[in-house]
């Protein structure tokens, strides 16, 4: 019994300074250096416009309307973009419904835009990973600018200059590939484009 209570007893005090250590002091002092050094990027990258968020630069939004770029589809449920329900449809490339979607979503690209005979990027009719990818290649962008342009009654090149406002290199100029966060740009579209 002695012997079992000489164990028991560093055991238990080293597991309650492990939580402490590992499950207060680490957390708060990394959430203090990451709010202290990237404030905005560890309150969420989140967009506030007149004192409401309207958003988050890491999270895509559902735009439907035809004035506005419309992101990747999302195959998140119950709706979608829903950050609680991030995932992919785990469809495969033969499975009938994924080509069923796929093409629904063709059909609904070239209904948009009849006159459009710009090859449609992969990126807007297929998901992404997460379901939450907040941005499009640049092709995706440019294929929607005429779109945009004819129905907000603005001329091709603003449209296109916004698209290169907002345009994202690739990270460290190595990793992914060139793109363009939807909301930001649909935001300035709203703001500064607006007629």
């Amino acid at each position: 019994m002695n012997t079992m209570n000489t164990m028991i007893r560093p055991a238990v005090s080293l597991f309650v300074l492990l939580t402490v250590v590992t499950g207060v002091v680490y957390p708060l002092a990394v959430t203090g250096v990451a709010k202290a050094a990237f404030p905005h990027q560890a309150e969420g990258s989140l967009i506030v416009k007149q004192g409401k968020v309207i958003g988050s630069s890491l999270i895509g939004q559902n735009f439907i309307e035809p004035k506005y770029f419309w992101g990747r589809p999302s195959a998140t449920g119950p709706m979608p973009y829903n950050a609680s329900g991030s995932g992919g449809s785990n469809q495969g490339p033969l499975n009938p419904a994924l080509v069923e979607a796929v093409k629904g979503r063709i059909d609904a690209l070239k209904a948009a835009d009849p006159g459009n005979a710009l090859p449609v990027p992969i990126d807007l009719v297929s998901t992404s990973a997460s379901g939450l990818d907040p941005h499009i290649s640049i092709a995706a962008a440019q294929y929607q600018a005429a779109r945009v342009a004819r129905v907000r009654g603005l001329s091709n090149e603003a449209v296109h200059a916004a698209i290169t406002r907002h345009s994202e290199g690739r990270l460290f100029g190595l990793l992914g590939e060139a793109r363009v966060n939807v909301l930001e740009l649909n935001l300035e579209l709203d703001q500064t484009l607006a007629h």
